[in-house]
């Protein structure tokens, strides 16, 4: 089927060319035009603006947005909203605030403008692996287009998780338990680095056995090995780790909902700590970000004034506000 694949970064673009791996006619916009050349000499049809990405579609369209979240992803509805028709639909991946889905969808639908949110997990290994879908909305609409769902999916990898907001309130929940798992590793390695036994270990080793048989085995061990070894020690990095507001998300949540969290809430001020020093398992945090998403880490001797959202107070559902 035809899609429209409206920003091109480390997600998008690979979601891009696995719709077309798939048979499925992509039309792709981004804000910058290198990346639509690169996309448009692989078989997408490439757009200049949105305004031509959507006459360039037969309706009922689909666009799926790939931008980061804030105010981006409120620009680009905006004026879709104006330029789509009854029966189209916008699909919403970024990592957005689930308040906010119900609010856009609220605003679209007297237009007839369908509206899906989707949770995306899979960063930069998603082309090959595949990426883990989180669908909320309208169920005909999702049945309308689970022919992109699962091409993009791996096997069993795309799930309609209830009403609008419901994508992202799932991938919000799925990243506070990441915040968690990635802190319990990172104190592991920490616990190794520094014990009597740190000589005579190498951690990627260690790595490899935990993913044979034990209970603790995971994609993110997986990912640590290929850390440590690439650099041992982590030398080349510093223990700085952002956050993009999801684990703030989930933690606001647990305490609107009275759900002790404290798992999460101190994974979460682990990453404040973070940028106030340097610890080894801060290091394999930010290597393992880097690994799974491609998120860019702080090289060793450099320090980084905090550019993501995350280093500002819990996001409030308000269009003016930045992820």
């Amino acid at each position: 089927m035809q899609v429209a694949m409206a920003g091109l970064g480390r997600m998008g673009m690979n979601m891009a060319r696995r719709l077309l791996r798939g048979g499925h006619r992509v039309v792709a916009w981004n804000r910058s035009p290198g990346k639509v050349e690169e996309i448009a000499a692989e078989g997408a049809t490439g757009a200049s603006s949105l305004e031509e990405t959507v006459r360039l579609l037969a309706p009922p369209r689909a666009v799926w947005l790939m931008l980061p979240a804030g105010e981006p992803t409120e620009q680009a509805i905006a004026e879709l909203a104006r330029l789509l028709s009854e029966g189209d639909c916008i699909l919403e991946g970024g990592n957005s605030f689930y308040r906010d889905d119900l609010r856009r969808a609220g605003l679209l639908k007297p237009l007839g403008i369908r509206y899906l949110d989707v949770g995306v997990s899979g960063g930069v290994w998603g082309l090959n692996e595949g990426y883990c879908l989180m669908v909320g909305g309208e169920r005909t609409e999702f049945l309308r287009l689970e022919p992109l769902f699962r091409t993009l999916a791996p096997e069993e990898g795309y799930l309609h998780c209830g009403g609008t907001g419901a994508g992202h309130f799932v991938k919000m929940v799925h990243n506070g338990i990441e915040y968690g798992m990635m802190a319990a590793y990172g104190e592991g390695f920490s616990i190794l680095r520094a014990s009597p036994y740190a000589d005579a270990l190498n951690l990627a080793d260690v790595s490899r056995l935990w993913n044979r048989g034990s209970v603790v085995r995971s994609w993110l061990l997986e990912l640590a090995e290929t850390a440590f070894r690439r650099d041992p020690g982590l030398e080349g990095l510093q223990g700085y780790v952002e956050d993009s507001g999801e684990g703030r998300w989930t933690v606001q949540q647990a305490v609107d909902s009275g759900v002790p969290v404290p798992v999460m809430a101190a994974a979460l001020f682990q990453r404040f700590r973070s940028r106030l020093d340097d610890s080894f398992g801060d290091k394999v945090l930010a290597a393992l970000r880097n690994e799974f998403g491609g998120h860019a880490v702080v090289p060793a001797g450099e320090r980084k004034k905090s550019t993501e959202a995350g280093a500002g107070a819990v996001r409030p559902a308000t269009a003016g506000n930045k992820k």
